[in-house]
């Protein structure tokens, strides 16, 4: 699958590569595209044809002759422009976030419906990456503000909400549900996450390892009741020596 500013490009790969199919997509200048990661799906999700919304197309079927007035299936997940976009390993849900990256809102896909919608935080920020761990109980998220949360997405009332939920006048602000953990990072660092490997046995645990701009590795440990500590910090590149060579 290629995917240019205004075009998908789907091949037969890797044996006699052959041209399946072309869809003609919104500007996408970010390269917006997400293949379900599992063995069992096909499903692929990318920005609709309307501002804000997730286009849904199983690539099993690219090649296929289609009826001219066939709508493809979409989500309208946001009014503003879509800027990060996951599947999960069973191609079930789709995460989003807009170009204002306050909130991140997940999708059954079979559906189409809204499962939860998730806050990040308040000010705008650049949405780096969104991740669901193996069997989709949490997800995880990275902004340029530097911080990653962690939010739980099978019990969702782990996650924190605001004490004053019941006061009227802030909408549904006051019913958000917020990251059931997080931390912070160098400060203005953009980062992208992802969960660790679970182990096995007794050492079983959740943790989520963070790659940063600036070169450096960060794993850190988190608890059902909002716990995270780091584990391991490493720097793989010294990114101000390489500038100034």
């Amino acid at each position: 699958i290629v995917v240019l500013a205004n075009k998908i490009y789907m091949f037969s790969f890797p044996q006699d590569p052959q041209h399946l199919q072309t869809i003609e997509t919104r500007t996408n200048n970010r390269g917006l595209c997400e293949l379900c990661p599992g063995l069992t799906c096909s499903l692929m999700v990318f920005p609709g044809a309307r501002a804000g919304s997730l286009q849904l197309f199983d690539v099993s079927t690219a090649g296929a002759a289609v009826g001219a007035t066939s709508t493809p299936p979409t989500i309208n997940a946001h009014r503003t422009d879509l800027r990060c976009i996951a599947i999960n390993h069973s191609g079930s849900l789709a995460a989003t976030a807009s170009v204002k990256g306050t909130l991140i809102r997940v999708f059954d896909l079979r559906t189409r419906m809204l499962v939860i919608e998730l806050r990040r935080g308040t000010d705008t920020a650049t949405v780096q990456s969104i991740t669901f761990n193996d069997d989709s109980s949490y997800l995880c998220a990275s902004s340029d503000k530097g911080t990653v949360h962690i939010f739980a997405i099978k019990n969702p009332e782990l996650n924190k909400r605001l004490t004053v939920a019941n006061v009227g006048y802030l909408g549904t602000y006051a019913g958000s549900q917020w990251g059931m953990s997080s931390f912070t990072l160098r400060s203005e660092c953009p980062c992208i996450c992802a969960f660790a490997p679970p182990g096995s046995g007794t050492a079983v645990k959740n943790a989520v390892i963070a790659l940063c701009f600036d070169g450096t590795f960060h794993k850190y440990v988190f608890t059902a009741d909002g716990n995270c500590n780091r584990e391991a910090y490493n720097v793989f590149l010294d990114v101000t020596q390489d500038l100034e060579i």
